[in-house]
C-alpha cells in the first residue's frame, strides 16, 4: 500500500504535476477574483468591506484543513513507522503557516470597520493566534534538532497536540460567546449564505488549496531530491 509513498515513486508523478497545477490555479483563481472584486453583491450592512471575506474566510480554512493533513500524517508515521509521512507533513507547514497569517491579518483589517477594533481577544481569534504559535514550533523544532529520529517524533508530538486546537477554532463560536457570527456554511444542513457569495467563496478556496498543494509539490520535491544526493532510496 505505501510503495507509492516511495521517494522514487512519488517523485516521477509530483515532479511532473506542478505546471499543471499551477496552470489550473491561474485559470481558478482569476475566475475568483472577478467573482469575488465584481460579481458578488455588496453586504447591505457592511458595504463593500465583506470583500475581505473572500481572502479571510478561505485562507482560515486552508490552514486549518493542511494542519488537520499534517496531524493525519504524523499519526501514520507513528503507526507504520515510515518516515516518508513526516516529509510530507513537513512540506506542507510553509504554506500553512501563511495562510494562517493571511487569517489573521485580514481578520484585523476586517474587523476594523465591522466590529471598530483591529484585535479582540474572542474565542475564535485567540485559537487562531494559537494555531499559529503551533505552526511556528513545528517549524523551528526541523531547523534546531539535527538528529533525525528525534526531529521526526519531536515535530510529530506538536502537530498531534496542535490538532486539539483545530476543532476548539471549528466550535468556538458555538461554545462561547465571541464576536464572530455562527457558521453560515453547513455540510449536514442548509447553509444561509446566498449562492452569489457561496461561488466566489468556494473558488477562492479551491484556488487557494490548489497554490497550497502547488508550494507542497515543490517544498517536498525539494526533499526527496536532497535524499537522492545523499544516495538514499528509501526513509
Amino acid at each position: 500500500m505505501f510503495k507509492f509513498f516511495e521517494p522514487n515513486n512519488f517523485f516521477s508523478i509530483t515532479s511532473k504535476s506542478t505546471k499543471y497545477i499551477f496552470l489550473l490555479f491561474i485559470i481558478i483563481l482569476s475566475v475568483g477574483l472577478i467573482e469575488a472584486l465584481f460579481l458578488s453583491p455588496e453586504d447591505y450592512i457592511q458595504s463593500h468591506s465583506v470583500r475581505i471575506m473572500y481572502v479571510h474566510v478561505p485562507s482560515a480554512w486552508t490552514s486549518l484543513g493542511i494542519f488537520s493533513l499534517m496531524a493525519l500524517l504524523s499519526v501514520i508515521n507513528f503507526i507504520f513507522k515510515n518516515k516518508n509521512f513526516s516529509i510530507m507533513a513537513k512540506s506542507l507547514a510553509p504554506s500553512g503557516l501563511v495562510f494562517n497569517i493571511i487569517a489573521l491579518v485580514t481578520g484585523s483589517i476586517w474587523g476594523k470597520p465591522t466590529w471598530g477594533t483591529w484585535w479582540a481577544w474572542d474565542a475564535r481569534i485567540t485559537s487562531m493566534l494559537i494555531l499559529l504559535l503551533f505552526y511556528v514550533m513545528y517549524i523551528v523544532a526541523w531547523r534546531i534538532f539535527d538528529n533525525k529520529e528525534k526531529v521526526t517524533k519531536i515535530t510529530s508530538i506538536i502537530v498531534i497536540l496542535g490538532a486539539i486546537n483545530v476543532p476548539i477554532i471549528k466550535f468556538s463560536v458555538d461554545w462561547w460567546s465571541t464576536l464572530h457570527q455562527s457558521s453560515s456554511i453547513n455540510l449536514l444542513s442548509e447553509s444561509t449564505i446566498h449562492s452569489s457569495m457561496l461561488l466566489p467563496l468556494l473558488m477562492m478556496t479551491a484556488a487557494f488549496s490548489l497554490f497550497s498543494l502547488l508550494i507542497f509539490l515543490m517544498k517536498y520535491n525539494t526533499e526527496l531530491i536532497k535524499i537522492k544526493n545523499k544516495g538514499l532510496d528509501r526513509l
